[in-house]
């Protein structure tokens, strides 16, 4: 069986944002920040073209998806523990068991994912582009699509969908 895909791995395809990791045992870390660098594989049919995707346009959508992260703290909004209130005065509470957050609302963003790990981030980033590219591109057959998300050199959280 043959297999064509695209990998797009471009310096500015990345996003700086706040978060903390909530570890099984219940126990967190500080709020701190990262420089995730993000690099996509798609693997499609091979059109009459030649092309399984063009990377003009596929580029501008997945930096498009990070720049949406960039600069904000990242908040787990399906963890069972944490909680988020948006409050009237235009500031968002977070509260993980006896710790209390408040930051302006128009810089936290509330992820449907249950923590903040590179993994869950590698999912959300892939489940959007993989939505955006059926939109845009209803007629390309994406057969696997390959999300990586790095907080540093050689740590990468990774999601693939396959069909």
């Amino acid at each position: 069986m043959e297999r064509w895909s695209i990998l797009i791995e471009k310096e500015y395809l990345k996003f700086s944002c706040a978060h903390f990791l909530i570890f099984p045992d219940g126990s967190k870390e500080r709020l701190h920040g990262h420089n995730y660098q993000v690099v996509c594989e798609v693997d499609g049919s091979l059109s009459e073209h030649g092309l399984v995707i063009d990377f003009k346009q596929v580029k501008p959508i997945i930096r498009r998806i990070c720049d949406g992260l960039d600069e904000h703290w990242l908040v787990p909004g399906q963890h069972p523990v944490l909680r988020y209130r948006h409050r009237d005065d235009g500031h968002t509470e977070v509260t993980y068991k006896d710790c209390r957050y408040l930051a302006p609302t128009d810089e936290i963003i509330v992820l449907p994912i249950n923590n903040t790990s590179a993994e869950n981030f590698a999912g959300w980033i892939g489940k959007s582009l993989l939505e955006e590219l059926r939109a845009t591109f209803g007629r390309v057959a994406v057969h696997q699509l390959r999300v990586e998300v790095s907080e540093t050199k050689g740590q990468a959280g990774v999601y693939t969908y396959a069909d």
